[in-house]
Formats: structure tokens, sequence, C-alpha cells
């Protein structure tokens, strides 16, 4: 299976340094033109399903990239949502002790549990075919720390919006990958 991993575009909760988690997110006027050039470069891409996270900013990424792909089917799942960041929702990123977090906050692992199983059911459906995720920066993270078999904890570098990642996945777990957090369609 091709797997093509996008994160939305920027949102106006991301210039305000803002966690969002399981909050909607609006794109701002940058990530809107974000949205509309990273459904430029996927145009001619051959996708046959779509996934995308229930959150309005990936959800409107999503929808600048269906325009281009107006016959596939599209899934809205909560399993691509961000990670649920519980109290520290809405606060700014910098004033959060990341290293106590309270218990509201999802764990890496339950995360990276979810992730997995919607890979492992889209991989079942859709071994043959190439499937785009839509999602956001941690989740992309936690599912690119799968595809590579490295720890939850690894830190990758921060996935930028509208960063586009993709690979070939195999029932053998020896996955070839095209592209990492790609974002010539800004140049």
């Amino acid at each position: 299976m091709r797997l093509i991993i996008v994160r939305h575009g920027e949102t106006e909760e991301n210039k305000a340094h803002m966690l969002q988690g399981h909050l909607p997110g609006k794109l701002s006027k940058l990530g809107k033109e974000q949205a509309k050039k990273v459904a430029l470069r996927l145009r001619s891409e051959k996708i046959d399903i779509i996934y995308s996270s229930d959150l309005a900013r990936a959800t409107d990424t999503t929808k600048e990239i269906a325009k281009f792909h107006s016959h596939i089917k599209l899934h809205l799942t909560e399993k691509l949502r961000e990670r649920n960041l519980g109290d520290f929702t809405g606060k700014e990123w910098d004033k959060v002790d990341w290293n106590d977090p309270p218990p509201t906050v999802e764990s890496r692992e339950n995360m990276r549990k979810r992730v997995k199983e919607l890979l492992d059911e889209v991989y079942l459906k859709y071994k043959d075919k190439t499937v785009l995720f839509v999602g956001h920066g941690g989740i992309n993270n936690a599912l690119i720390a799968l595809i590579k078999k490295q720890d939850i904890n690894y830190q990758y570098e921060s996935q930028n919006n509208t960063a586009i990642n993709i690979f070939d996945i195999f029932e053998d777990y020896q996955h070839k990958i095209h592209c990492l957090n790609c974002t010539k369609h800004l140049d």
C-alpha cells in the first residue's frame, strides 16, 4: 500500500502558539493558501481513498485536496485526531510543563495504539491501493514512528504545516520511505 500522510495548513491557533489538541482549529489566511498548494502538489497523485481527522483544520485541508479527487470516498475519523491535550488545551505551548502533564493529557502510547488500529484496518482493506491520511503534527509523528519501528518517545522534527510524507507499506514491515516532511510545494 502506498500511504501519503499530510498535516493540515497553518491555523490561527498555530500563529498564537496555542495548544489545540481536540479543538477544531481555524485555518489562517496562510493556512488556506498552504492547503491549496498541497492540493495542487497532490492533484496528479493516484489516490484511491482518503482518510482525514474529523477536526475542522484537517477537514478544511482535506476538502482542498479532494477537489482534485472528487470521485474518491472521504472518511472522517477520530483516530487521526491530534493528541487529546486535556487541561493543556488552549494554553500556550511554552507555558505548560511537558515533564509533568496532568492525567487528562492523552498518553503517547494511547495515541500510537489508535493510529496503529487505523493503519492495520486500512492496510487490510486497501493493501494494493494508494491511501491519503490528513492529520496533525503529533498524530502524524506517532504514525511515522510506528512505520519506522521507532520508540513512541523518539522526537522527530516538527511536521510542518501541509508537509507531505510518502511511504510504501508492506506486510513484512520492510516499508520504503519516499519523502518525509516535504514542503517543496510551498516554495
